[in-house]
């Protein structure tokens, strides 16, 4: 795997984080099963170990996708140009300059709504496995970035590829949603604050903008 697409999946979970948790509400508190504070840390890890390994499911399957479309180079252009897409309306969502990415998130809500009851019932539970599965599940939860991350995988046009990606994208985010998971609180009061957002906003529009496929191919000759 090129290096280079595995930090640049990595950054754009650091930087999405601000969605998962300022914009996600349930998520940061998913961990604690009741939501009314932190949950334990092997709680906390079990669930996004839980996430991870979803995310790594779903890009193995993005790249089975990717793989039968491979025949035609001018659909892997697309998929990449339209995940660049996705990124650069997620990073103005996350600005709060642009809405529009939620009508993508609407794609994945007949899915969710079979699982959600399952979710609520498994935060109930007291099994030392149930964060795990709990984490399995959430990492289904419609979200324009994970789309984009998916979209982008989709492009690699091999399974073990977008798996890795999509992996890489989750360790992104793991900091901010294991630290959300402690100090629940506080980490959202800060990535709820404007300047925050807009940061993290560019920062996600840029790596958009890097992604476009002649955009790359000038950049990494």
């Amino acid at each position: 795997m090129d290096p280079t697409l595995a930090i640049s999946a990595i950054l754009v979970g650091i930087f999405g984080s601000a969605h998962c948790l300022a914009m996600c509400g349930g998520i940061a508190c998913a961990p604690s099963f009741t939501g009314k504070g932190p949950g334990s840390p092997q709680s906390i890890l079990l669930f996004n170990g839980g996430r991870l390994a979803s995310y790594t499911l779903i890009g193995s399957l993005a790249g089975l996708l990717g793989h039968a479309l491979a025949l035609n180079p001018d659909v892997i252009v697309m998929f990449r140009s339209f995940a660049a897409l996705l990124m650069i309306g997620m990073g103005l969502y996350i600005a709060q300059w642009w809405n529009g990415i939620t009508v993508i998130e609407k794609v994945g809500l007949p899915l969710w709504s079979h699982l959600a009851p399952l979710a609520q019932r498994l935060r109930r539970q007291s099994h030392p496995l149930a964060p795990l599965l709990l984490g399995g599940i959430w990492g289904w939860l419609p979200c324009g970035l994970v789309y984009s991350a998916l979209t982008w995988s989709v492009s690699s046009a091999e399974p073990g590829m977008a798996a890795l990606l999509m992996l890489c994208f989750g360790l992104g985010t793991l900091p901010s949603m294991v630290s959300a998971g402690l100090f629940a609180y506080h980490i959202r009061q800060w990535l709820s604050r404007p300047n925050t957002r807009r940061v993290f906003g560019v920062l996600i529009i840029s790596m958009g903008i890097w992604t476009f496929p002649f955009v790359h191919r000038l950049l990494m000759p």
